[in-house]
């Protein structure tokens, strides 16, 4: 009997353990995955590794506030400002659903702000008064070859009569004098008087130069047999008499091409403590993918971008007075790429690193060099590797800023490209002679590579993909800290979240660095599920955030003005070696021409320490600035809001 139980007990046993090892020969691979992704969680949680390597959380808003963050800028009220416009979503742009929202990172606290133009692939920069610019934004999306139904394109409208200007309402109707084909303009236009000529010398009349405007204009009906082939001069439907024969069209082919993105004028201030946009007079181009770069005069500089007929801005760059709220056209004209990565040196002129993010010819603009605004003079520099591969690169002014050194992370080959650089290319500005030379390479060819300065200076470098937009699954999850002193890359812990295309990052007062947005082509390694835009913010509290303490700074001036001194508190004053000011972000297609961070000489007396900000106003730009000290573990304070008025 005990036999027979015996039996049945080790049958039961048999039989059991062949089940388990079927189920766990079923599920090993899980299983394994399981136990590795536990251990993992384990051991990037450990307090030692905490303090070698920092830590990522990912922050996920409720659904309501949720959006596609195309551009993030840090304000002076610590919160950030995220701008989605109509988020590269169609749907949202026809329905003009334009989003912006101010997060606060240290409550937690998200708010909706009524955003009034598609401020999508807008420019900004920060202000002297603590406001922040915003120009440009999208008119039209763009349509691939095969999506457009209507033929359509530029329409150069000629104004021969020298006494007055042309209007002429949206819907105007060009009819061509050789094809006899209709075509309907997108908007309303001014186009200006001709412009008489004289001899200088006799002051004999030699004849008038056409006013001229361009316009979009496309056929009234879909169809291939509404398109033309060559150029023809138009007459314009609804004008009489001498109006009629002073002004006409002049088209070359209206075609079923890809149509491109199309760019606004409009402007605005954010007031950050308000939380409102306010709006200021618009540019005189269209701009869609626009630099904005403070000027040495505190003028801001407006540069490239797709125009209202969806081409690049022909070099005619412009500038903001924030005194009138109005802008005005440079004297002369020149071309850059969008987003081209522009930034104030301390001689007053404008370092071009080459950077950029897209749009524009292969052989135009691409040089990077020192422009001299006022001159216009260009002086080209020399010894950039990977030349070609400059798109979606990353440009950032190493700490501290009197250095004036340079250094421009990965990139890509122009448009759609599957070239990337796994290089990084450090100049010094202040050299007799200044070149490009490689510094630390990466690990993988990198675009859309994040780069921000930390109050200790070093660069934390993340993010990108190998391929353009993420294709086949290349988003690299890895992130250095860049050390400029000893010209290394530090490994540091891997972020959890992909970032590519309409991503960024920027540093919060806390020491802390968040990062935004991803827009990747695809889903899948195959390429054959489209990608989804990522929602999710990412927070890296770097290494010397999980040592033993941080040394406090508190009191002082608000304001300090250049050349001046201001006195602080800190119970840890003996202890600081760095004293730094840092220009709060303003971020997007990884590109951020703002941030900066300046060297303070300071004196401590007790638990007092003296900050003198530096006299050169080119170096120090009026505006809002994050004011930390480090103490000797290279540790920060949180930081202290200072103007320099």
């Amino acid at each position: 009997m005990n036999d027979q139980a015996g039996r049945r007990r080790a049958r039961r046993l048999a039989i059991g353990t062949v089940v388990v090892l079927a189920l766990a020969g079923m599920n090993g691979p899980w299983l394994y995955r399981f136990g590795t992704e536990k251990y993992h969680q384990y051991q990037i949680n450990k307090p030692e590794y905490k303090a070698e390597n920092g830590k990522w959380q990912v922050v996920e808003f409720p659904e309501e506030y949720r959006q596609n963050t195309i551009h993030a800028a840090l304000l002076r009220t610590g919160k950030v400002l995220l701008v989605a416009g109509s988020g590269n979503n169609q749907d949202n742009f026809d329905a003009k659903k334009f989003d912006s929202r101010i997060w606060d990172p240290v409550k937690g606290t998200i708010k909706k702000v009524p955003t009034p133009s598609d401020l999508f692939c807008t420019g900004h920069t920060q202000l002297a008064n603590g406001n922040l610019l915003i120009a440009g934004g999208t008119k039209r999306y763009e349509k691939l070859k095969g999506d457009v139904t209507k033929a359509g394109g530029l329409m150069i409208v000629h104004n021969e009569n020298p006494d007055k200007p042309i209007t002429l309402p949206a819907g105007t109707k060009f009819t061509g004098k050789e094809n006899g084909k209709t075509f309907v303009s997108k908007d309303s236009i001014i186009v200006p008087r001709a412009k008489k000529n004289f001899d200088k010398a006799t002051g004999k009349f030699l004849g008038n130069t056409p006013g001229i405007y361009r316009v979009y204009v496309e056929a009234q009906k879909s169809g291939e047999k509404y398109a033309t082939g060559t150029q023809d001069n138009y007459r314009i439907q609804g004008l009489t008499g001498t109006d009629a024969r002073n002004t006409y069209g002049i088209a070359q082919k209206l075609a079923l091409d890809k149509k491109d993105f199309q760019g606004i004028r409009d402007s605005y201030e954010f007031d950050p403590v308000a939380e409102r946009y306010i709006k200021v007079d618009p540019m005189n181009e269209a701009r869609w993918y626009p630099t904005l770069t403070t000027l040495s005069d505190g003028k801001i500089l407006s540069v490239s971008g797709l125009d209202d007929i969806g081409q690049l801005v022909p070099g005619k760059n412009e500038v903001f007075d924030p005194k009138t709220r109005k802008w005005t056209y440079l004297d002369k004209t020149r071309q850059f790429p969008t987003y081209p990565a522009l930034f104030l040196m301390q001689n007053g002129k404008v370092f071009y690193s080459g950077s950029n993010a897209g749009y524009g010819p292969d052989n135009v603009g691409r040089d990077p060099g020192i422009w001299d605004v006022d001159t216009n003079k260009f002086t080209k520099l020399p010894g950039l590797s990977d030349p070609k591969l400059m798109e979606t690169s990353g440009t950032v002014l190493l700490p501290p800023a009197q250095d004036e050194k340079f250094m421009v992370v990965g990139g890509g080959g122009v448009g759609e490209s599957a070239k990337s650089s796994n290089k990084t290319r450090i100049i010094d500005l202040k050299a007799d002679n200044p070149k490009f030379v490689d510094g630390p390479t990466l690990e993988k060819g990198t675009r859309y590579p994040s780069s921000s300065i930390l109050p200790d200076d070093t660069v934390l470098v993340s993010g990108g993909s190998e391929d353009y937009r993420g294709r086949g699954d290349s988003n690299i999850h890895q992130a250095r800290l860049y050390h400029p002193d000893t010209n290394t890359f530090e490994k540091v812990a891997d972020p959890l979240v992909g970032r590519n295309y309409h991503s960024g990052s920027l540093l919060l007062p806390d020491g802390r660095v968040m990062f935004f947005g991803s827009d990747s082509l695809y889903s899948d390694k195959a390429n054959t599920k489209p990608g989804k835009f990522e929602q999710r913010i990412e927070i890296y509290t770097p290494p010397y955030l999980y040592r033993d303490s941080r040394p406090s700074l508190s009191g002082g001036p608000q304001t300090i003005e250049r050349g001046d001194s201001g006195t602080f508190t800190s119970q840890h004053a003996s202890t600081v070696r760095k004293v730094r000011l840092i220009r709060p972000s303003a971020s997007t297609h990884v590109t951020d021409v703002d941030q900066r961070s300046i060297a303070l000489d300071y004196k401590v007396s007790g638990d007092k320490i003296t900050v003198t900000v530096p006299k050169n106003k080119n170096l120090v730009q009026s505006g809002w600035y994050m004011l930390f000290v480090d103490d000797d573990q290279g540790t920060p304070s949180k930081a202290q809001w200072v103007k320099v008025p």
